[in-house]
């Protein structure tokens, strides 16, 4: 038994030991591409804008609201040209893109300047898609806090001059820095084996007209 138990105590402490390292390491790669002001931001490409959760009533909730208003931002700034939501369309019940679409339509960004990823069902993806379905060579994550430094460490390593807009306003809860502890592993294990996401499909080049592209 005491060996046994030992044992599991090594083996925790190897667990714990990997957690931190890699939320470390994520954390330390990604702080000096994060900015807090659109202002104070370099000029991109695009702003890329993942996917949150929407309300019944078919609206962005708060924090995917914020995630599209610091894009907004950053495009009446003339820092970007061009909005990216990418997110889950999995189902005709659930569609996260359209709904930001007609949010940012609403607060005067041009149709042709507005592209949609409906297969962004991970951050991966929707980092692997921006480079290789959209072409995207340089860009600005808005998401929170708590999302940005995964967010723009994967672009980074798939090849996107990539750098992170803070989103918070507000709308934050302990749970989701929690639950960006796994995540980061999970990241680091995609980024290891080179995952592929599910759907590919033809390139829409993000220097195009949006209004291309339903």
């Amino acid at each position: 038994m005491k060996h046994l138990y030992l044992w599991g105590m090594r083996a925790l402490a190897l667990f714990l030991f990997i957690i931190i390292a890699s939320n470390a390491l994520i954390y330390v790669a990604s702080r000096p591409y994060i900015y807090d002001d659109a202002q104070a931001m370099l000029q991109a490409e695009v702003a890329i804008v993942p996917g949150a959760a929407v309300l019944g009533n078919a609206v962005p909730a708060p924090i995917f609201a914020d995630r599209a208003d610091a894009a907004i931002a950053l495009y009446k700034a003339g820092k970007v040209s061009k909005i990216l939501v990418s997110g889950d369309n999995s189902a005709v019940s659930h569609n996260e893109v359209n709904p930001a679409r007609r949010y940012l339509l609403e607060r005067g960004i041009p149709d042709q300047d507005i592209f949609l990823d409906h297969a962004g069902f991970d951050t991966y993806s929707s980092m692997y898609r921006a480079r290789a379905i959209f072409g995207v060579s340089s860009a600005v994550i808005t998401t929170q806090s708590f999302h940005l430094p995964r967010a723009v460490f994967i672009a980074r390593r798939m090849g996107i001059d990539a750098y992170g807009m803070n989103a918070d306003l507000g709308h934050i809860l302990l749970r989701n820095y929690l639950r960006e502890v796994l995540a980061n592993e999970k990241a680091l294990l995609d980024l290891a084996l080179r995952r592929t996401p599910k759907y590919l499909g033809d390139p829409i080049p993000i220097t195009g007209d949006g209004r291309n592209y339903p």
